[in-house]
């Protein structure tokens, strides 16, 4: 016998019916227990959330949790912003800090300028470099003055430390200081304490080489290179560096001067040294005159003939 299905179903919906207004009802009695204000009322209402409240944790457990993981987030956010707001300052101190750096570098050459101690019959003139005009095969600065202002070919220039080059080529304005890096340069010097002359010869390299030295043993890495004033184109004195030896065992010089910052150099005025005109004198007293010598007589000459 076939079961008729429609009798269960005619069950159900009175009952989800019946459901919904017991449910409806025990919703509007706690709303309205919850809204009364009697003392009793308020009694039971703590009563019941002393009960309830206690079981409900286990409950209130992700709710906790994702309100403390969303103020983490807050915090992480607040922490990266405040990463990134130090990186930004951090970038910012070090640009002053090179600009610091730069402005005391410039601040002891400009000093060293003031504080080197020349020959005293040495004046100088003190330039700007107005551009490098350095390559793999010439090394030299232009400076700010030129024959205006008295400059002439073949006078020192220095840094506030050493010796930088010569002036080769002036203008009006304008002069070029072959540097002592140039492969054009030569350079008599000493060696101090030995007292070996020699020459510093530039390679286009930022330290050039010694040659032409007296004794090769007596010298030593860490010795004071000065130039000798052989030849009168440089006074003597003049600090060039310091020996080193390359890897190859051949001596060079380490510069000085700051070659990596020249911005003001100091032109020594030297009008070379004193020429000797009558070098003879130094030797012997003068002969007399051909023409003073009495010339033989006739008759000896016959005499020496007979």
């Amino acid at each position: 016998m076939a079961r008729d299905r429609t009798q269960g179903e005619d069950y159900i919906a009175p009952l989800k019916r019946l459901l919904l207004g017991v449910l409806i009802v025990v919703l509007l009695g706690i709303f309205l227990v919850w809204r009364i204000d009697s003392p009793r009322v308020e009694r039971f209402r703590a009563q019941v959330v002393d009960r309830v409240m206690p079981s409900f944790d286990w409950a209130m457990t992700p709710v906790t949790t994702t309100v403390a993981l969303f103020r983490d987030l807050q915090s992480y956010q607040r922490l990266a912003e405040q990463n990134r707001e130090l990186r930004r300052e951090l970038q910012q101190m070090k640009a002053w800090k090179e600009a610091a750096l730069q402005l005391e570098q410039e601040n002891a050459r400009l000093l060293d300028l003031n504080n080197v101690r020349l020959d005293p019959r040495l004046t100088f003139i003190t330039g700007v470099v107005l551009a490098d005009s350095g390559s793999p095969f010439r090394q030299s600065v232009l400076l700010n003055i030129g024959s205006r202002d008295g400059l002439v070919d073949g006078w020192a220039a220095m840094d506030g430390i050493g010796l930088v080059g010569r002036v080769s080529g002036t203008g009006d304005n304008t002069s070029r200081v072959i540097l002592l890096t140039d492969s054009s340069s030569r350079i008599p010097v000493i060696v101090q304490p030995s007292g070996q002359r020699g020459l510093v010869v530039g390679d286009n390299t930022p330290a050039p080489h010694i040659d032409f030295l007296e004794n090769r043993e007596l010298v030593r890495p860490g010795d004071r290179v000065i130039s000798s004033g052989d030849g009168g184109v440089f006074p003597p004195g003049l600090l060039v560096g310091q020996v080193a030896s390359d890897p190859g065992g051949r001596l060079r010089v380490r510069l000085a001067a700051d070659y990596e910052r020249l911005e003001y150099l100091r032109v020594l005025r030297h009008h070379g040294r004193e020429r000797i005109h009558n070098p003879g004198a130094l030797i012997g007293p003068e002969l007399p005159a051909a023409s003073s010598a009495p010339a033989p007589s006739s008759e000896a000459t016959e005499g020496d003939n007979g």
